[in-house]
C-alpha cells in the first residue's frame, strides 16, 4: 500500500465522521443559487456526470446539490431487463464482490470479510435464511444515478436501522478498513419474495448525507438516539420489479443476499465489472 493510501486510511480513523457527514449533508441542502449552482457545475465538470439522461439537466432547475445528486432519470434511460426469472441490478455502480455466504462470513476484499448476522442487525434469526446463500456488493461512485431499484418484486417484512462508523467505502477502505460494511451505518431491508427472503442493505458512508426509503422517507442518520432501531414493516408495501425502493443522498453501498440455490450470476457480473440498475445481473432458479 502506498503513503499516499495510508494516509488516508488513517485519516478515516481520526476524522470526525458523523460532523463532518453532517455538515456536508447542510451544505447539500441549501437552496442559495449562488452556492448550488456552482456546487452542481463543479460536480458534474469534475466527476464526468451524463447530464442528457436526466430529466432536468441544468443546475438552475435543481433546488439544492441533494436534489441534483438524487435526480430522475428520462424515461427508458435504464430499461428493466429479463422478466421474473432475471434479477436485475439495483443501481448504478460497480461490482465491489459477489459470491456465496460461507460459514456465516461475507467476503469483503482481498484478507477482509464480515459477519452477515452482524451486517443485518445482530439477529441471528433474522440471518439463518441466508446461510450458504449469495451476496453481492454494489458501489455506487460519485457520478452514478444514485436512486436504488428493486432486483425483483417483493414484499417488505422489516427494515432495520443500524448505527454505524462512516468509513469511505472505495476499494481502499475495503481492502484495509476490517468488518467496513458490517461497522457502517445502515438501512437493511428484508422483502419476502417468490424465491425466498431478498436482504437489501443501504450502507451509508463519510459525508453520506441521507439514507431514505420509498416507503418511509428519511431514514438514516435517525432524529433520535442512535440505536439499533426495528421498525417491521413500517406500512404494507409490496414493490415491482424496477420500482424505485431507496436513495442514497450522496452515494456508497448497496448489499444483496439471497438463501442458497436461488441466484446464478450471470458471467459478466464479476468483481470490477461496471452495472448499471436495470441490468439482468443472475438467473433465479
Amino acid at each position: 500500500m502506498s503513503f499516499k493510501d495510508n494516509l488516508f486510511i488513517a485519516s478515516q480513523y481520526v476524522v470526525p465522521q458523523h460532523l463532518l457527514s453532517r455538515a456536508v449533508g447542510a451544505l447539500a441542502e441549501t437552496e442559495m443559487e449562488w452556492v448550488k449552482n456552482p456546487l452542481i457545475n463543479l460536480f458534474i465538470k469534475k466527476f464526468g456526470v451524463n447530464m442528457s439522461e436526466a430529466q432536468r439537466q441544468t443546475a438552475s432547475e435543481f433546488s439544492c446539490f441533494n436534489d441534483f445528486f438524487t435526480r430522475e432519470l428520462i424515461d427508458g434511460a435504464r430499461p428493466i431487463e429479463g422478466d421474473a426469472s432475471v434479477l436485475c441490478s439495483p443501481a448504478d455502480g460497480a461490482v465491489s464482490q459477489r459470491g456465496e455466504i460461507v460459514d456465516g462470513r461475507i467476503f469483503q476484499a482481498k484478507g477482509q470479510d464480515y459477519c452477515l448476522t452482524e451486517l443485518l442487525g445482530g439477529d441471528a434469526k433474522r440471518a439463518a435464511p441466508f446461510m450458504g446463500g449469495e451476496f453481492a456488493t454494489i458501489y455506487l461512485s460519485p457520478k452514478d444515478y444514485h436512486r436504488v431499484h428493486m432486483p425483483m418484486a417483493g414484499k417488505l417484512r422489516d427494515m432495520i436501522y443500524v448505527p454505524g462508523d462512516l468509513f469511505s467505502v472505495n476499494q481502499v477502505t475495503a481492502e484495509n478498513v476490517p468488518r467496513l460494511f458490517a461497522r457502517n451505518e445502515r438501512v437493511v431491508c428484508i422483502f419476502d419474495t417468490d424465491k425466498g427472503p431478498m436482504a437489501m442493505v443501504l450502507v451509508g458512508a463519510m459525508i453520506v448525507a441521507a439514507v431514505e426509503t420509498v416507503w418511509a422517507g428519511h431514514i438514516a442518520p435517525p432524529r433520535r438516539e442512535l440505536k439499533v432501531s426495528e421498525y417491521g414493516a413500517p406500512v404494507d408495501v409490496s414493490l415491482d420489479k424496477g420500482a424505485e425502493m431507496g436513495r442514497f443522498k450522496l452515494g456508497s453501498t448497496v448489499i444483496l443476499c439471497h438463501p442458497k440455490g436461488v441466484v446464478d450470476w450471470k458471467d459478466a457480473f464479476e468483481a470490477g465489472s461496471p452495472v448499471r440498475m436495470g441490468e439482468a445481473i443472475a438467473d433465479l432458479s
